[in-house]
Parts: C-alpha cells; structure tokens; sequence
C-alpha cells in the first residue's frame, strides 16, 4: 500500500514539473514573440524611412506597352515601360525597362532613370533660352516662359518639365510622334541648354545684367 501512494505522489510530481515547463515555454515564447514585433516594428520604420527617401523623386510613366508572343500553350506576355523620374529641383532621367510583370518593367525603368540623371537648368520656373532638340524623325522645340504661363506641352514633355522643376515653359513637337523618340528629343534639349553661370562668364556680364 505504500508502495502504491509513493507511486502516486511520484506521478503527481511529474505531472506538476511537466505543467511548469509548459508554462515556461509558454511565456519564453510570448517573450519572443513580443522580441519579433519588436523587430518587426523596427523593420517598418526602416521600410518607411526608405519610403521617404525613395519619394524624394517624382516618378512619371510615359509609356506602358504589352506584347504577346504565340507559343504551343498559348500567349505570352512581356511588358515595356517607360518612365521618367526627378527631384523637382533641376534633375532629371529617363529609363525604359522590360519585364514578364508591369511591376517589375516600371521598377526596372525607374532603377535606369537614376543612374542616368541630368541637371536641367531652371530660372524662375523656366528655362534659360530657346532650344531645339532632335532625335531621328523626332524634332522639340523649347522656349522660355513668363511667369504665370505654366506648362504649355504634350504628355512627354510635359511630364518631364514637371519632374525638373519647370512651372513656365512653352513646347511644340515636331516630326514623329513616337513618344520614346520625343523623351530623348526633349533630352537633347536639355543636355544643350547653357546654364546661367556659363552664359555670363562667356559674354563676360553678371548673373543681374543677365536675368535682371
């Protein structure tokens, strides 16, 4: 008989130790997982740090195509995007990507636009003098704007006077249509265009005899 009540007080000793790890590893676990929001917060901080840094540019999609390639099972698609991004305060870019996804053109198209970045010389919200820009059968022509005119352009000149920062300038495109071909017409514009400082250290005036 006491043999049987050892036995007994032995199993309830076990069942009350099994009860305490349990117990245990119920709140190390609730520890951890209060750790891993804890990371987890930290993570969304970062992310939207990032966000807000990320949306020092603004970004524009010019152009969004689709393709389809026939194929045994059936059409495949593929996308091409073309995107131009800047800062609102005298820098540019454009880039054209491809990919099976449209996220993952657009992402593509916007990592080329800020490795290729240029500076666009602004003045009062316009630009420093008139300029034509040509790309094959594509021709731009820019000329400056008093203030209040606003952005007398097209879809893609449009979009990336806006993204450099102009508020005033007058546009007519001339030849081909083609919206790419017009992008890199609208560059060679830019990329002709003298700033302020090179103009008045070429004809030997001050910046104030220049723009007053």
């Amino acid at each position: 008989m006491a043999d049987v009540e050892d036995k007994i007080e032995d199993k309830e000793t076990e069942v009350d130790t099994a009860d305490t790890a349990v117990e245990a590893a119920s709140e190390d676990s609730r520890g951890r997982g209060g750790r891993g929001e804890g990371r987890r917060g930290r993570g969304r901080d970062r992310d939207r740090d990032r966000e807000f840094v990320e949306k020092e540019f603004i970004e524009k999609l010019v152009k969004l195509n689709r393709t389809a390639k026939v194929v045994k099972g059936g059409r495949r698609f593929s996308f091409s995007a073309l995107t131009v991004i800047g800062d609102r305060k005298g820098k540019v870019g454009y880039g054209f990507g491809k990919a099976n996804d449209v996220s993952e053109a657009i992402r593509k198209s916007i990592d080329k636009a800020k490795r290729n970045m240029i500076k666009l010389p602004v003045k009062n919200g316009t630009i420093p003098h008139e300029v034509i820009g040509l790309f094959k059968a594509s021709r731009v022509l820019l000329k400056p704007a008093c203030s209040g005119t606003g952005i007398i352009a097209g879809g893609p000149v449009r979009a990336i006077m806006e993204a450099g920062g102009v508020t005033d300038v007058l546009s007519k495109s001339i030849g081909a249509s083609s919206q790419y071909n017009v992008v890199k017409a609208t560059f060679d514009c830019i990329s002709k265009l003298m700033d302020a400082k090179t103009v008045s250290r070429n004809r030997g005036k001050s910046l104030n005899e220049l723009w007053g």
